[in-house]
């Protein structure tokens, strides 16, 4: 259970103990006690309510400590500018596409949090967000057609996107920003993707035999 959960689950219970003291309160009809304490229930639910969001929104972003690999695709040439190209993610999903162009090309979001919510378990996060076929060529970039696919893992809000929106999240977001890198496709290749808080890059995988 992540820290931002863990914050979420103990400001709910905080809630409930407001809540309870208020309808004690009421019953001894102690009226200012009623209204602090349905303020401080108040309070307390929306706090827990914030990081719960958080919580659900950032589901499928990795935590970005140094440059580590995003994910391996092994492409396959299928014929003229056609390619396939199977991903082999960290946490064991794989995902395969049918990409058109000569270069492979991958984005991700990036999302850098603000010391304060380092406080709750929060730091520099990515999540790889769409693959396509790029051409070299920019008149065949513009005339032939286009293949682009979805990397990232279906949630009911995202973080990036709730980042632009609401300017509650503004104190708490430092830098969001997209990145992205292609590489020519012309042989049946191995690649590793890799992250850092600089961007993304691509490079041939190095084979555990050399």
């Amino acid at each position: 259970m992540s820290l931002v959960l863990q914050v979420a689950l103990v400001f709910a219970g905080v809630s409930l103990v407001f809540f309870m003291l208020g309808v004690l309160a009421l019953k001894r009809r102690r009226y200012l006690l009623v209204g602090i304490s349905l303020m401080g229930a108040v309070v307390a639910l929306s706090v827990a309510g914030l990081c719960m969001t958080i919580s659900v929104a950032t589901r499928g972003y990795r935590a970005l400590t140094r440059e580590e690999v995003a994910a391996v695709v092994v492409t396959t040439p299928t014929g003229p500018q056609q390619f396939d190209a199977a991903f082999q993610f960290p946490d064991g999903r794989t995902a395969s596409f049918t990409l058109a162009g000569d270069e492979l090309y991958v984005d991700a979001h990036i999302l850098k949090w603000k010391p304060i919510a380092n406080i709750l378990g929060l730091h520099t996060a990515y999540e790889l967000d769409r693959v396509a076929g790029r051409y070299t060529a920019l008149q065949d970039e513009q005339t032939l057609p286009r293949s682009v696919y979805s990397l990232a893992q279906e949630k009911p809000v995202d973080m990036f996107d709730l980042r632009r929106r609401l300017l509650l999240f503004r104190p708490l977001v430092d830098a969001e920003y997209g990145s992205a890198t292609f590489i020519l496709v012309n042989r049946p290749t191995s690649w590793e993707v890799r992250v850092s808080t600089s961007g993304l890059l691509v490079r041939e995988a190095v084979s555990s035999e050399q």
